[in-house]
This record gives structure tokens, sequence and C-alpha cells, in this order.
């Protein structure tokens, strides 16, 4: 009893309390970083498109350039290709997916030269009029300052995995004012695990980012907005919603990535690929100049149904081609408001058509499941929405709507748009969450408690016959005196000794130090991992560290049995039947 009732909900330590500490520091600075990125972009949008020196917030669509708009963005797509080049190439893309890398096989380190460079880039390119969000840079921005500030407290990598996400919520957080959807984010998206170690450092860096960003950004709602509620037939509208831009999720990430593989095959070098897909921002800005650059106020006026149908229809097809030609040539920009951009657009189109009442909900309905469809994140696209607008009468058709989009994704996409990026340099994700059947069971649950064990006082020669004969059972057998455990012992340690000892105790082989043991109230995780680290098959199972009586002993082999009852859960389908008597009777078939 007394070790069951040591055992706890969960495996936390005190360092906890240090990572925590460290993310209220990673909040603020990622803050700092979004005041800085969004400041970035209106000097590089007032510097292409005006030529001023000013940080203050004008739209490119206000432009006078006439033709000459077409060249703006090729030289922001060439500046950019240079960076990347001589810079650092990990600044191409949007910035999610490089998080994701840098986080499961990256050892969850960015370079100070990433951090720096993303988001200039990232700045010029939206600048520039690139077609897309601030937030994917400030994901990467935010992310490397994690990582940077746990490298210089020499934190594990499982703590700088979660400073990584900590900076990058933060910096989603603050460039939003979405903290709930920022902390769903990082728990749908970039942590691959939810244990108190990662959650409560993330949340308390999106917490701080939300209190610190009216200090330096607008307060209150991105978009605020208050619609009716919809009638019994919004339930209907809803499921055509989520098929709609679940098929738009498809679309454009297919389109996506067939154009990147169209850059993949032009007989010039990569670094050329952005002014190339600039050329194509710049034609499709010349005769829509509103689908250049960040576009929220395009999105707000999308969300208030202040645009006409036909210029509606006119911007989701230049933005769609422009985002996708330019993002498929390696740009540097991000994915979210575009997304937002076009699903509201869709949903503007098609809201006069939508059976249910309250035609001013389809734009942010239509918005909100793009999103979560295209990044496989339905929880955190309901919040998102919810928390750029407060409308409480929108919670009920957007969760709708983001679950049968997301569902429609899951069954006609293999990869996501985030994952299939990181597919191609040829690593695979498996996004689907669960406990670890290991983490479920206690050493004690599963281990041999009848031990053969070797008398600390027996003549290493008797042992060697006895236990290391032709009858030899087991690998190493464990060494006791009086009761506790002074380690394991195997033939090759005992065959080195023999030649020269062979009449001496078998404990004298031990020294003093504490030996590789397990105890009964650990659990089977914490034990595989130990036998990986001291490259084991087995260790005894001890009473206590401080009696080290010897109660069990566990293998490799013991560690298989926690996935028979995860087997039997998904594996096996139980059935009933009628028995003559009347009875119902269980009746278990495998899959």
């Amino acid at each position: 009893m007394r070790h069951a009732n040591a055992r706890g909900d969960f495996a936390a330590t005190s360092r906890l309390l240090r990572t925590a500490a460290l993310a209220v520091v990673v909040g603020l600075l990622s803050t700092a970083a979004a005041y800085a990125l969004i400041h970035l972009i209106r000097f590089f949008t007032q510097l292409f498109f005006f030529q001023t020196l000013s940080f203050a917030e004008r739209s490119p669509a206000e432009n006078t350039l006439g033709l000459w708009i077409i060249v703006v963005p090729v030289i922001g797509g060439l500046i950019i290709g240079l960076m990347a080049r001589y810079g650092s190439e990990k600044i191409r893309g949007h910035g999610i997916p490089e998080a994701i890398e840098a986080i499961l096989f990256g050892k969850s380190k960015i370079s100070p030269k990433v951090a720096v460079l993303k988001p200039v880039s990232s700045a010029i390119g939206i600048g520039s009029g690139g077609p897309f969000g601030a937030e994917g840079p400030i994901i990467m921005t935010g992310g490397a300052l994690g990582s940077l500030l746990a490298q210089f407290f020499h934190l594990s990598g499982g703590e700088r995995k979660t400073l990584l996400v900590a900076g990058a919520a933060a910096g989603m957080t603050a460039i939003f004012g979405t903290p709930v959807a920022a902390l769903l984010l990082a728990v749908e998206l970039l942590l691959f695990e939810l244990r108190p170690r990662s959650l409560l450092p993330v949340a308390l860096a999106c917490a701080v980012a939300g209190f610190a960003r009216p200090l330096l950004l607008e307060s209150g709602p991105l978009f605020p907005l208050e619609t009716a509620a919809l009638g019994p037939l919004g339930l209907f509208s809803c499921v055509a919603a989520g098929i709609v831009t679940g098929a738009l999720c498809w679309a454009l990430s297919t389109s996506l990535y067939k154009v990147e593989d169209l850059f993949g095959k032009l007989p010039i070098h990569w670094m050329w690929w952005p002014a190339l897909g600039g050329l194509a921002i710049g034609i499709g800005g010349y005769f829509e100049p509103r689908a250049l650059g960040v576009g929220y106020d395009v999105i707000a006026d999308l969300l208030a149904n202040h645009l006409a149908a036909g210029i509606v229809i006119g911007l989701i097809l230049v933005k769609a081609a422009i985002w996708v030609i330019s993002l498929g040539s390696g740009t540097s920009g991000g994915v979210l408001a575009p997304l937002l951009m076009m699903g509201a657009a869709v949903g503007a189109v098609v809201a006069p058509y939508m059976p249910g009442g309250a035609p001013a909900v389809w734009p942010l309905v239509f918005m909100a499941a793009t999103l979560g469809g295209m990044m496989r994140a339905p929880i955190m696209a309901v919040v998102f929405a919810f928390e750029l607008t407060h409308d409480v009468n929108a919670l009920l058709p957007l969760l709708m709507t983001c679950a049968v989009s997301y569902g429609f994704t899951v069954l006609v996409m293999k990869r996501s748009i985030l994952t299939e990026k990181i597919a191609r340099r040829g690593y695979h994700i498996f996004r689907e969450y669960g406990i670890d059947p290991l983490e479920r069971h206690a050493v004690g649950e599963v281990m041999t408690r009848e031990v053969e064990t070797i008398d600390a006082g027996a003549a290493i020669a008797d042992v060697l016959t006895a236990q290391f004969g032709p009858t030899q059972q087991h690998r190493a057998y464990p060494v006791v005196e009086n009761g506790e455990l002074l380690g394991m012992l195997d033939r090759e340690t005992l065959v080195s000794a023999g030649g020269r000892h062979a009449q001496a105790r078998v404990g004298d082989l031990f020294g003093v130090n504490t030996p590789v043991m397990a105890t009964a109230h650990e659990t089977c995780r914490t034990v595989a991992g130990r036998l990986a680290v001291h490259a084991v098959e087995r260790l005894p199972v001890v009473e206590d560290a401080q009696t080290r009586k010897l109660v069990g002993i566990i293998s490799r082999s013991d560690l298989v049995k926690p996935a028979l009852s995860q087997f039997d859960d998904e594996e096996r389908r139980e059935a009933f039947r009628r028995t003559p008597l009347g009875v119902w009777r269980d009746r278990r078939t495998r899959a």
C-alpha cells in the first residue's frame, strides 16, 4: 500500500519551477519580438511601396506605383533568396514545419542566426507584398528565443523543447491576442505530449504575453464581431460548410506541393526561386492590390460583409494563386493569415445561400474551418476564432464546422500542409497522441517475483560451476547479502575474476557504488529508459533504495506485457449473443 500511495498523477519534479520561471522570461521576449516584427513589416511596406522611412501602418493596396508594382515583390524575393543561401537555408518556408522539425529531429536547438534572419526575411517578404502573415515567422522567432535561452542555461532536451514551444506560442499570442488558442496550438501541433512539465510553462508564457501585449500593441479582439444564433437548419449548413472547407484545404495543400515540385525541376539554383514567386505576386497584385501583404484590414471587411461578391471572388482567385506560387518558391512568410482571408472570402460568397439564418456568421465559420482543417487542429481553430472576435453565438457553428472539416481532411489527406513538408525531407510524423502503456503500469505489476539469487558469501569457483555452467538459465543473477542487494553478476565478470581469485567471495567483486536497480512503484517507462541507458537486459527490483531488499527482477521481455492490455483495447472486438437460456454472453473476436 505504501508503494501504491507513492505513485502520483504526474511525473513532476522541482525542475518544473525553474522551467516555468524561464517561460515567463520567454513570454516577455517573444512579445517584444512580435512588436519588432510588426514594425519591421510596416517599415519595409513603407519603403517598398511608398518610398518613405516610416513605421506607420499602411496597406500596400494604397500604392500608386502602377506597373512598377510587379517589380517590387521580385526585389523582395531576390533579397530573401540571397539571405537564405548566404545566411541560413532554415529561413525558407512558413515557420511552423521548421519549428516541428527542430523539436522532433533537431533536439530543439535553433541557432542565433535563424533567430535574427527569420523575422528580417519575413518582414522583407511581407513588406514587399508577399501574401503572408506574421504568425509563422514569429512562431519560429519566438521558438528560437526560447531555445537559445534554454541552451544558455544548459537545460535538457525536454526542457529546451518546452521553452521553444513556449516562445512560439507566446509570439502567436502577441500577434493575435489569442493566448488560449496559442496554448491549444502548442498542444495540438508542437508539444507532442500533454504533461505538466510542458503544459504549465507554455501556459504561463502565453498568459504573460497576453498581459504584456496591450503595453506594446493594441488591446481587445483583432476582429470584434457579434452575430445572431443559427436556427436548427444551421446544422446542415455547418456540415456542408465543413465539407467545402475540407475540400478547399485539400485543393490548396495539393496545389502548393505540386507547385513546389515544379520549382524543383527548374534548371536554376533555388536561390532565384523566391524572385520568380515574387513575379507572380507582382502580377497578381497589379490586378488585385488587396491580395498583397498581411491583409488584416481585408479580413475585417470580409467578416463584416463590406465587400461585393464580385470583388470577393476575384480576391479569392488572386490570393490563392499568388500564395501557392510564392510559398512554393520557398520564400519566407506565415500561412495563418492567408488561410483566414481565403476561408472568410469563401464564406462571404456562399453566406446568402446557407440555410439556418444569420448570414453574417459564415465568413467567420468558413475562416476557422479552413484553418482547422489545413492545420489539423480543430480545437485551436474554434477557440482562435472566438478570441479573435469574442462572438459567443458563433461557438456552436464553429465547433460543428471545424469538426467536419477536420474529419474530411483526416480521411482524404495523408498529411497536412505542415507535415507534408517535413515528410519530403525524409521524416515521418505520427500526429496521434495516446498514453504510453508503459506509463500506466508499475514495475511491480509485471516483474518476476520468484528470483534465483547468489549469496555474497559463495566462492567464485562454485558459482561459476553452479550458475554459469552447462545448465545456466539466465545471463545474470542478483547477488544479495543478508537480504540486501549488492548488484547483478554475469558470466563475463565472473570469468575475468575466476582465474585470479577462484576461492574469493562473490561479494568481494562489488564495490561501494550503488547498483543499477529499479523499485516496484516506478513506471515501466522509467525502467525501460534505464535498461536502454545502461545497455542491460535485466534489472533487480528492490523494495526501496535505502534497504535494497530484493523483491523481484524485471527484464525486457516483461516490458512487453503492458502492450497486451492495449492490444485488447485496440484490436479485440467484443459482441454479445443470446444463449438458449436467454442469457447474454460475451463473445470476443480478434480484429
